[in-house]
């Protein structure tokens, strides 16, 4: 089997595994899956919460990920890596030193641990329009639209699913613009504070 298909079958086992205990992206996947797309051809990219961005990220360096940039936060850094035909990869953590002590990553690593996803981003065409019909079928958003209208992206992230009463897992939705394919720190930021406010 080549390095791309075993780098498919982990990232599909991952995604699996997060919409099995993510009720905002099984309703996206079943409503892709209705009209025969799925959800692996729409997502945008996906994020680890870890300890140690370096170790964890090994994993998928074996199945043929690279090492594409580096975002620092105010209390957390991330790791982005890509690999052709796949979504980026997002690998955060806090700060080990006192700029990281504010940060919420390690609380939430040890209460789930760094081998499940915290989150995926769905590609959407019209962020507004999304939101709108996806709230119809019951799925709730926390906070508002990072990133004005037609900016080169805009995200928002579902309201967190719980967990024995701790926010666990949330779904992004992202539009990007113009091909960019980055990300934007204060947008993350804000992201990361809005699912606090829920």
């Amino acid at each position: 089997m080549s390095q791309s298909s075993n780098l498919e079958q982990v990232i599909a086992g991952y995604a699996e595994d997060y919409v099995s205990r993510n009720q905002a992206a099984r309703i996206v996947r079943d409503a892709l899956e209705e009209i025969g797309i799925g959800l692996f051809p729409v997502v945008d990219h996906i994020t680890v919460r870890t300890l140690s961005i370096d170790e964890r990220a090994e994993e998928f360096l074996e199945h043929g990920y690279r090492y594409s940039e580096t975002l620092e936060y105010d209390d957390w850094w991330a790791k982005v890596y890509r690999a052709p035909g796949c979504p980026a990869l997002f690998v955060d953590q806090a700060y080990v030193d006192e700029r990281g002590k504010t940060c919420l990553i390690p609380g939430w690593v040890h209460q789930f641990g760094d081998r499940t996803l915290h989150h995926i981003a769905v590609r959407v065409t019209d962020i507004e329009t999304a939101i709108q019909r996806l709230s119809a079928k019951g799925l709730e958003f926390a906070g508002t639209i990072v990133g004005e209208r037609g900016a080169d992206l805009r995200q928002i992230f579902s309201v967190p699913e719980q967990v024995d009463g701790q926010a666990f897992s949330v779904l992004e939705l992202a539009e990007r613009h113009r091909g960019f394919q980055g990300f934007s720190p204060p947008q993350a930021n804000s992201l990361m504070q809005s699912t606090l406010r829920t």
